[in-house]
């Protein structure tokens, strides 16, 4: 896959796995559905990362 893709992957994963209390499959399906509305902890990295990638653009011309 694509990087992006794969970090989509890792990131749904990561928070199935964060969902304390239930099976993998059960919380990889509520991290689906929650991404699919927008929410949950997916989207919310990659809100984070595109804000700090944001927050960065000002400084592309100091590099080499």
């Amino acid at each position: 896959p694509v990087r992006s893709e794969a970090l989509a992957m890792r990131w749904l994963i990561r928070g199935a796995r964060s969902r304390n209390g239930m099976p993998m499959r059960r919380g990889l399906a509520q991290e689906l559905m929650d991404a699919s509305r927008g929410e949950g902890t997916a989207v919310r990295r990659r809100e984070e990362l595109h804000r700090m990638a944001e927050a960065n653009r000002a400084f592309v011309h100091y590099r080499r």
